[in-house]
């Protein structure tokens, strides 16, 4: 555990705590006719530099509202209540680092921050760009609101970029948005975050609605320009093969809160919270038969009026009444890298091949 008390992973440990991305305690409402929509509750965590962080879970269990919340463009409805999001920034003139208290940017230095420092790549990447001003538009449009680089400078930064997302330059440089398929623009939309070279870098369902084949060759340019580029990622995600294929640590969000994070080796051999477990029992297999493909019953909590004690207690096998009155905050379970907020997490490890399991043995059978 660190001074903070915040939950690291080995790669974190050994930077001595200086990470890319510092949150603790942050709480995101949204306000609704019906009352207050309880989106983020209390989530603190850590993202190294160079580490992909991985967040999971369920829609409507926070994500995309963290990730929101992390670059300052929630909505207006939205009110962050509490909570602390420090971002360490690495000086140009190798000067060492600074820190920057993100959430009371503003101005020039939240717009500077927004794309600069951190980056984000949204889900529905048609409505991320402007429709009648070609590729080659948006990307001066982005440099000159930075003073970055214009002309043929410019384009030859975005040529370095469009070919390292293995897309011809040619091509997608006069094109409108209209004109590129689904998976070339999600490509584009990456290259156009990582056009300022920022530290960070936020995915948020990056492969959704894209065939596998495109979702493959996503995935791997992901992982070439990490290799490359050294930035750090968080991306969010339900699709579980994505975050065992490109993350360091995976963060299990329910009811907008973190209920588990580890490596992504001790999430999918060794997970100890039910709805992690579930969540991975859930997946097919292809080997499975469509009979032995576990779910987990019930639905998501309503955010408006979420149950008391723990929020994944009507849905759990293995609630008691403490599960029910009391709910549990993140601490360290097996190590101090792997947290887990759960009463029960050591009866649920020790069933994990048994009656919460029952789906992943009969998919391997």
């Amino acid at each position: 555990m660190n001074p903070q008390g915040l939950p690291l992973g080995e790669t974190t440990k050994r930077s001595n705590h200086a990470a890319t991305l510092s949150v603790k305690g942050l709480t995101i409402s949204y306000q609704a006719k019906r009352g207050a929509v309880q989106a983020v509750r209390n989530v603190s965590f850590e993202v190294q530099r160079g580490e992909a962080l991985a967040l999971i879970g369920e829609s409507g269990s926070g994500k995309t509202t963290m990730g929101l919340g992390m670059v300052r463009l929630l909505p207006s409805t939205a009110t962050v209540s509490q909570g602390q999001m420090h971002y360490r920034r690495h000086n140009e003139d190798g000067g060492g680092t600074s820190e920057v208290d993100v959430l009371q940017l503003k101005g020039r230095d939240l717009r500077q921050f927004r794309w600069k420092e951190c980056a984000m790549v949204f889900q529905a990447a048609l409505n991320a760009f402007n429709p009648v001003l070609r590729i080659s538009d948006q990307f001066g449009d982005t440099a000159r609101a930075h003073g970055y680089l214009q002309g043929k400078d410019l384009a030859e930064r975005a040529r370095q970029l469009l070919e390292l997302v293995r897309l011809d330059p040619e091509r997608v440089w006069r094109s409108y948005p209209h004109e590129l398929s689904g998976g070339m623009r999600q490509r584009v939309l990456i290259a156009l975050g990582l056009l300022l070279e920022p530290q960070l870098l936020i995915l948020d369902e990056p492969t959704t609605a894209l065939d596998i084949l495109t979702q493959r060759n996503i995935m791997d340019v992901l992982k070439e320009l990490r290799e490359k580029l050294d930035f750090s990622l968080l991306f969010i995600s339900h699709d579980l093969s994505l975050a065992a294929e490109l993350a360091d640590r995976v963060a299990t969000m329910y009811a907008g809160k973190l209920v588990e994070i580890s490596d992504v080796y001790t999430t999918f051999k060794n997970p100890v919270h039910p709805y992690t477990i579930g969540l991975i029992n859930a997946v097919p297999t292809l080997t499975a038969h469509r009979d032995h493909v576990a779910s987990i019953p019930g639905s998501p909590p309503d955010l408006i009026d979420l149950p008391g004690g723990c929020k994944f207690h009507p849905r759990c096998p293995l609630a008691t009444e403490r599960c029910r009155e009391e709910e549990p905050e993140l601490v360290p379970s097996t190590d101090d890298t792997h947290w887990v907020a759960c009463w029960n997490w050591e009866i649920a490890r020790s069933q994990a091949h048994s009656p919460l399991n029952a789906g992943q043995k009969g998919a391997s059978a």
